[in-house]
């Protein structure tokens, strides 16, 4: 399975950068992982709407057309770390084997990659950054793979 992590903009803090990075090795254990940056959307004076627009463009022409796309977002589906491991389960036993995860920049996601996606995974009803919902990500989905393989890292 190949899992690839699509991010607007590099991640400013320092223990948040090095942090993703180790979840990144770690998950290589398990599938081929590419954590792919791409300009961010400074927005300056231009409208929040306009700005969106433009980040969900950017994302857009950055995904492939069979690519199962999973989007971070508030609104999206909640779950425990065991059914994370499960819905895993389902995509593999599904013949997936390309996941994008799309975390948006500081205003969210468009809705036309709303649209596209056809995953939405909320992590908590709580407000994080958008930086470290890309460490959160990368940690659940590693403690997903632990799961299914049945290593002790989930205790």
């Amino acid at each position: 399975m190949r899992l690839e992590f699509l991010f607007l903009g590099k991640t400013r803090e320092a223990y948040l950068a090095a942090g993703i990075d180790d979840y990144r090795r770690r998950l290589a254990n398990y599938a081929e992982v590419e954590v792919r940056v791409l300009k961010e959307i400074r927005p300056a004076s231009k409208p929040e709407a306009q700005v969106r627009q433009e980040e969900g463009q950017a994302l857009l022409a950055h995904l492939p057309p069979k690519a199962l796309i999973v989007a971070l977002d508030p609104g999206g589906r909640s779950l425990s770390s065991e059914e994370l491991a499960g819905q895993l389960g389902v995509w593999q036993d599904g013949g997936r084997r390309q996941l994008i995860f799309l975390v948006g920049g500081a205003l969210g996601l468009a809705p036309e990659i709303l649209a596209r996606a056809e995953f939405k995974l909320s992590l908590s009803r709580m407000t994080f950054t958008h930086e470290m919902a890309r460490l959160l990500i990368l940690e659940q989905l590693y403690r997903a793979f632990s799961i299914r393989a049945g290593s002790g890292y989930h205790k």
